[in-house]
C-alpha cells in the first residue's frame, strides 16, 4: 500500500462496512457509500482529517443515506454512477465505465459492474491493490439481483474476475460467515474453502471483519465465480444442485436463485 494512505473499515447500521481511505500526510480522507454520517463524523474528529470525496457504488439509502449531511458539512464532492443520478441527490460527477476518479495521488478506475443494480460500479485502485464492489461481489457470495438479470451480474463477476489475484476485495456488507453457509453445502470438500471458512468462524467470534479478502481466494472458494469451471460443475451435479445446460449465465443465475430460497436454519 502507498506510504502515507491507509484504509479503514467503519461498521455502519446492521451489516453495511463504511469504508476510509486516508492520507495521512495531507489530513484528507475519502468515503467510499457512506450510509450513516454519524460513522463517518465520528471518525474524521478522532483522526483529525478533512472529507475531501465521497464515493458511491450505487443508489441504495444505506449506501447513501449519509451523503447530504456530510457534503453540507464538508463541502465533499460526490461522484457515483451516472446511470443513478438521478437517485442520489447532490451528485457531482457521474461515472461510467472507464472514468477515472482521483483522490491525493491515489488514481481510481471506474468499472461498471451492473447486476445487484442497473447502474452500480465499483472502484480499482492500482496502487493500493484494492477494489471497492459494493454489494456486486461479497466474500462467498453476490449481490442479489434487483433490478438486473444473471446475465448482467455473471458479466460484472467476470470482469472483476479478470484483475489480478493480489487485489484486495473491500465489500458492501458482512456476509462472509452466512455465505460460507451456502458454498459449503455446494463444495464441502474444497479445502481452500474449509480453511476460509475456519478463518471466517474465528475473525466473527472475535467481532472482527472477514474482509478485505484476496481476490485469488475468492477466486478458488466463492461458489459464484466458478460457475463456468467444468470441474465444479461436476462438484455440484455431485452435491445435489444438477447443472442444466452450458451457459455459464444460466447456470449462475439458477446458483443464485437457490442462494435466495436457501435458509439455513
Amino acid at each position: 500500500m502507498d506510504m502515507g494512505f491507509s484504509i479503514d473499515i467503519l461498521p455502519a447500521l446492521a451489516d453495511n462496512y463504511i469504508y476510509m481511505v486516508s492520507d495521512s500526510d495531507l489530513g484528507l480522507a475519502m468515503a467510499v457509500d457512506p450510509g450513516d454520517a454519524d460513522v463517518v463524523r465520528r471518525f474524521l474528529q478522532k483522526k483529525d482529517l478533512h472529507l475531501a470525496l465521497i464515493l458511491n457504488t450505487h443508489h441504495h439509502s444505506d449506501h447513501i443515506n449519509g451523503n447530504e449531511k456530510l457534503q453540507k458539512e464538508y463541502g465533499s464532492p460526490i461522484v457515483g454512477p451516472d446511470k443513478e443520478k438521478h437517485h442520489i441527490n447532490g451528485m457531482t460527477r457521474g461515472l461510467s465505465q472507464g472514468d477515472v476518479v482521483t483522490f491525493s495521488d491515489l488514481r481510481g478506475e471506474v468499472i461498471e459492474t451492473p447486476g445487484h443494480t442497473s447502474g452500480h460500479i465499483s472502484f480499482y485502485f492500482p496502487s493500493l491493490k484494492a477494489l471497492f464492489c459494493g454489494d456486486t461481489l461479497f466474500s462467498l457470495g453476490c449481490g442479489r439481483m434487483f433490478e438486473g438479470n444473471a446475465v448482467q451480474l455473471w458479466d460484472s463477476l467476470m470482469t472483476i474476475r479478470k484483475l489480478p489475484d493480489d487485489t484486495l476485495v473491500y465489500c458492501g456488507h458482512e456476509y462472509t460467515e452466512k455465505n460460507s453457509k451456502f458454498a459449503m453445502l455446494l463444495d464441502k470438500d474444497n479445502s481452500e474453502l474449509k480453511l476460509r471458512v475456519a478463518e471466517v468462524n474465528d475473525l466473527r467470534r472475535k467481532g472482527l471483519p472477514t474482509l478485505p479478502v484476496k481476490l485469488g481466494m475468492e477466486k478458488k472458494t466463492n461458489p459464484f465465480l466458478r460457475v463456468d469451471c467444468q470441474d465444479f460443475q461436476n462438484t455440484l451435479n455431485k452435491n445435489g444442485f444438477p447443472v442444466q445446460g452450458t451457459d455459464p449465465a444460466a447456470i449462475f443465475g439458477a446458483l443464485r436463485a437457490a442462494k435466495d430460497r436457501f435458509n439455513p436454519g
